[in-house]
């Protein structure tokens, strides 16, 4: 891939030396860590922390042995579908969207009154994302069931911190948060890589090859127009190459005329045989459904219906429109107000229900009821509003809470919710964070730390009970968007501490 002048990578005058910094930025581009710039020819390097944090082990035990209860747990749930249909129903008439969702689940799922088998099989590949907050611990931020991304940049910083550590022992130690801590595995995009051969092998040899079909199994990743977040899934795309999987990318304006049924009610891509899964990095707004050209009256319907034709195949998926529905925010509102006992339902023993609950932050639903008591008696501080929206810019925090609660109509009430604000650990050093090239020392980093797993038909697809590795994101703890294109994110890694 191609870079502009580095980026005018690596100025003068700095906290590590230029040549240092250039070769860091140079070892991202070239093994795949870059985010494609607007002109489409070429990429700039992911922002990265020069130095990993460092956790406690046992907090990243805890969360490794948690995890996988939680995506059991919405595995389950996002196979209710009375569940889902009926506790979703309000949010669904608030949010256009999620309207629009709820009525594709019900194209392929009936409804309770008339139940439809859906054919795919789900395939979960799930990440959960934590802060480790001062007071309360380590508590779920929000669960990413559709276009879960970066676990493949996740592994590479693990990987870059560790070409730290060797290359300049001498400026790892000194920017290092502990020196004798110990790196923290993270294989992420091998273990995404086998759970979706995994997936992919099990529909093949399920359903077999179609007559006068290619033998060999093949993925397809449904994209975004426009995709400057490629790198990523390219690396994931190789990983599989490697494992034998043919791999395909099409937006779903594309797939809108490129799909078919074969025999045996297989899902036939044009030009390219049986496929055995699709795997969504589109589909959680708008406008991944919406084509100008098909000039259509009711918005978005066609591109969606390419979705649901999707479902209706023997073909392993991630996301279901049940597994978005099951990550929604409000979803997430709905579990963390449970009781541990009403957690059972979906098959979690008491005390692994008691262990998810414990995790779980507070969240409150927004009525006129709240929004009185939020605005006279509330610490504005201690909560953050979101919506249903995935990505960055979606939460208002402090003050502006009362100033958006009071622009909203009772029929928009169900959309949102508030949630309990997370302060996590600061650092107890400085590290510096370079992103184009430039470096700025961060005196207060704070962490969000994503999990993933990946489970198939509910059943576990990885070498650690479903868990898959981990992502971590960095920022100043005083900017709200962590996001590494959407804020001020930074790539990072995890070391641990007894």
């Amino acid at each position: 891939m191609k870079t502009s002048i580095l980026e005018k990578q690596c100025v003068e005058e700095q906290y590590l030396n230029t040549q240092t910094v250039d070769e860091v930025c140079e070892w991202q581009i070239m093994h795949g860590v870059a985010i494609k710039n607007s002109d489409g020819t070429t990429a700039r390097h992911c922002p990265f922390s020069i130095a990993p944090m460092t956790m406690k082990r046992r907090v990243f035990e805890h969360l490794k042995t948690v995890t996988p209860m939680l995506t059991n747990l919405i595995s389950k749930v996002s196979e209710d579908m009375p569940f889902l249909q009926s506790s979703l129903s309000s949010m669904a008439n608030a949010d256009p969207f999620f309207g629009r969702l709820m009525k594709m689940h019900a194209q392929i799922h009936g409804t309770e009154a008339a139940p439809k088998t859906a054919l795919r099989k789900p395939l979960l590949l799930m990440r959960t994302d934590f802060m480790d907050d001062r007071q309360q611990g380590a508590k779920v931020i929000e669960f990413n069931g559709i276009a879960a991304g970066m676990g493949p940049f996740g592994q590479r910083a693990n990987e870059m911190h560790d070409y730290m550590r060797r290359q300049w022992p001498e400026i790892y130690r000194d920017w290092v948060e502990s020196p004798a801590a110990i790196p923290a595995d993270n294989a992420c995009l091998e273990q995404l890589a086998h759970g979706i051969a995994t997936a992919a092998q099990d529909i093949r040899a399920t359903y077999g090859t179609p007559t006068g079909q290619q033998e060999q199994r093949t993925f397809l990743m449904v994209v975004q127009k426009h995709e400057d977040n490629v790198y990523d899934q390219h690396l994931l795309e190789v990983a599989l190459q490697q494992r034998g999987v043919r791999t395909v990318r099409r937006t779903f304006d594309q797939l809108s005329s490129q799909l078919s049924t074969g025999e045996n009610q297989r899902l036939i891509l044009k030009d390219i045989g049986a496929v055995d899964v699709v795997y969504l990095r589109a589909g959680y707004q708008y406008s991944d459904y919406f084509a100008l050209e098909l000039r259509e009256a009711n918005c978005c319907h066609t591109l969606s219906q390419t979705r649901v034709f999707i479902e209706q195949h023997n073909v392993a998926v991630n996301a279901t429109v049940g597994q978005q529905l099951a990550t929604s925010k409000t979803m997430q509102m709905i579990l963390t107000m449970m009781t541990a006992q009403e957690l059972t339902h979906w098959g979690l023993s008491e005390e692994n229900a008691t262990l998810v609950k414990s995790v779980l932050a507070d969240m409150l639903p927004i009525h006129a009821e709240a929004i009185a008591w939020f605005n006279r008696d509330a610490e504005k501080r201690e909560w953050v509003l979101k919506n249903q929206g995935e990505g960055g810019g979606h939460c208002v925090f402090g003050d502006d809470i009362s100033a958006k609660l009071a622009t909203l109509k009772p029929e928009d009430y169900d959309a949102w919710a508030l949630m309990q604000r997370l302060y996590p650990h600061e650092r107890e050093r400085p590290t510096v964070a370079v992103r184009n090239g430039e470096q700025t020392l961060v005196d207060d980093l704070v962490s969000e730390i994503g999990l993933f797993t990946a489970y198939f038909d509910g059943k576990p697809v990885t070498d650690f009970e479903g868990y898959a590795g981990y992502l971590v994101r960095s920022k100043p703890a005083k900017e709200n968007e962590g996001g590494i294109h959407s804020g001020k994110g930074i790539l990072d890694s995890i070391t641990l501490i007894d």
